[in-house]
């Protein structure tokens, strides 16, 4: 293997994860800061709070590309010859969880970033667009009858691992399914403020598609 390819390759993928596309669209567009209105946080979710939905809607789809590019990265190094064909999946891993680091911790705006939802989300895609697809739908259940956003992505998120658990898809291999954890406490850390909100019935209520509740 190249080492220097492959730091190469994970510094690209946190970079790509540190596109504070929130942040820079609202700048851009709005001269609004995300981070000085709503929850505060530089993520999707506040977006569509503070900006509406076409604002929202398009820094989600930022957040996920980076999430899924970056982990396409694998398969650059596979086409140079850096790596081999069974390494490409653990490649994969290592790259997009380098995305989701960028994400919350991005060197553009001195480390403070959003939560990694949808960066993950576009990792799992990546990786397996079928059970990606499964989350999403859950994503969207949940929200649609709870209208929280944080219980949704936390539910979502489960959901992720768990499905490679019971291999409902085929089975997963043990270093996914041990990601496929991490990431989900990831998701659980960075919402933990509303965890405690939610357990105390005073989280904000969301409609994505409407108005706020």
């Amino acid at each position: 293997m190249n080492i220097w390819h492959i730091c190469s390759a994970i510094i690209t993928a946190y970079l790509l994860g540190s596109i504070p596309s929130a942040i820079w669209y609202g700048e851009a567009y709005f001269g609004i800061d995300v981070r000085k209105f709503g929850s505060g946080n530089a993520g999707a979710t506040n977006t569509f709070r503070v900006l509406g939905k076409r604002a929202g809607t398009i820094v989600l789809l930022i957040d996920v590309l980076k999430g899924w590019t970056a982990t396409k990265l694998a398969s650059i190094l596979f086409f140079l010859e850096v790596i081999q064909p069974n390494q490409v999946p653990t490649f994969k891993l290592i790259l997009g969880f380098a995305a989701v680091l960028g994400h919350l911790y991005p060197i553009f705006v001195r480390f403070k970033g959003g939560k990694g939802v949808a960066t993950s989300l576009g990792m799992i895609l990546a990786i397996d667009p079928l059970v990606a697809s499964v989350c999403i739908v859950i994503f969207v259940l949940v929200l649609l009858v709870s209208h929280y956003v944080s219980l949704s992505s936390i539910i979502a998120a489960f959901a992720f691992p768990m499905m490679l658990v019971l291999g409902i898809f085929g089975k997963a291999s043990t270093l996914l399914i041990v990601f496929g954890f991490l990431l989900f406490a990831v998701v659980v850390i960075t919402h933990q403020k509303n965890i405690v909100r939610l357990l105390n019935g005073n989280e904000s209520r969301v409609n994505l598609w409407g108005r706020r509740k």
